[in-house]
């Protein structure tokens, strides 16, 4: 009984802490505006109290004011510096990058590096995903992606990435990946192709993508969610698309896969992920604080 009400006590911290990094900024800026004016509300108060009546509620309202200013100073520095430029704390929700990273764990991400470098091959990144690869409640009410992926890179610019019989090939070399959770489905085979595009598909170019196949014994697709708009409809663009040679991640556009690679929906489903969408890289865990370690 006890284990249940501290697991429960966890979970609700977590939930309090992981709404708090997610603060919008508006907010941030309406609550510092209304701390900012009760100050200067009682600052003017403070000052013309004589020296012998700097007791009572003057304490109150010193430490009121004191403390008013504490929280301005940090409202400021953590959400319109810190937060937009240097790190952010982000939540585990889904078990796609067991085991180095566990639901419920807390990560710091390091915000700046890809300001002034491309994520490398093995990184654990923090990304906003594409839009066909988010469920209806990860849109906003305008259709906007509301929520941040992280998996693991495993294909940079011009890298050619192949998985055949549950082995990774990096530009025709086998790569070892200990930090798997388990091997690889032999089964299931995959390879980055370039395709015609259909009309209101997502393109890289004018007029073609770069599609993520999945290639299983018997058919070829690139998702099991009907949503994508990779999947492929009648047989003869499957035999077609089967046949294609695998091409390289093209210029500023990257590849990404979870640890727990046969219960991950990732980049082999909905593809790559360009620059621009990147947020950062995971550093280490920081809460629970028994799995306080770096991530790598």
């Amino acid at each position: 009984m006890w284990s249940l009400f501290a697991q429960q006590d966890q979970s609700a911290l977590s939930t309090h802490i992981d709404q708090l990094a997610r603060t919008p900024l508006s907010k941030v800026i309406i609550f510092v505006a209304i701390c900012s004016a009760i100050r200067l509300a009682i600052a003017p108060w403070l000052s013309k109290q004589p020296a012998h009546l700097r007791s009572g509620l003057y304490s109150v309202g010193k430490i009121t004011n004191e403390a008013l200013d504490a929280i301005i100073y940090a409202g400021v520095f953590v959400f319109l510096l810190i937060r937009p430029f240097c790190i952010q704390a982000f939540t585990i929700p889904s078990p796609s990058m067991v085991p180095a990273l566990l639901v419920g764990d807390f990560i710091i991400a390091n915000k700046a590096i890809y300001r002034y470098t491309d994520p490398k091959v093995g990184d654990i990144v923090v990304f906003q995903p594409p839009k066909w690869a988010c469920y209806p409640n990860q849109l906003d009410s305008d259709g906007e992606v509301n929520v941040d992926f992280i998996k693991r890179c495993v294909g940079k610019e011009g890298d050619v990435v192949e998985i055949r019989h549950g082995t990774l090939y990096r530009n025709g070399v086998a790569v070892p990946e200990p930090f798997l959770k388990e091997n690889m489905d032999p089964n299931i085979d995959y390879k980055l192709v370039k395709y015609h595009a259909a009309p209101g598909v997502p393109s890289t170019t004018a007029d073609s993508v770069y599609w993520p196949i999945k290639l299983r014994n018997d058919s070829v697709n690139a998702s099991d969610d009907t949503a994508t708009p990779y999947r492929l409809q009648d047989q003869q663009q499957e035999e077609y698309v089967r046949n294609l040679p695998p091409i390289a991640v093209p210029k500023g556009y990257f590849l990404f896969m979870g640890d727990n690679r046969n219960d991950s929906d990732d980049g082999r489903a909905w593809g790559l992920v360009p620059k621009d969408d990147i947020i950062g890289r995971s550093e280490f865990i920081w809460f629970p604080l028994s799995r306080i370690r770096i991530t790598r």
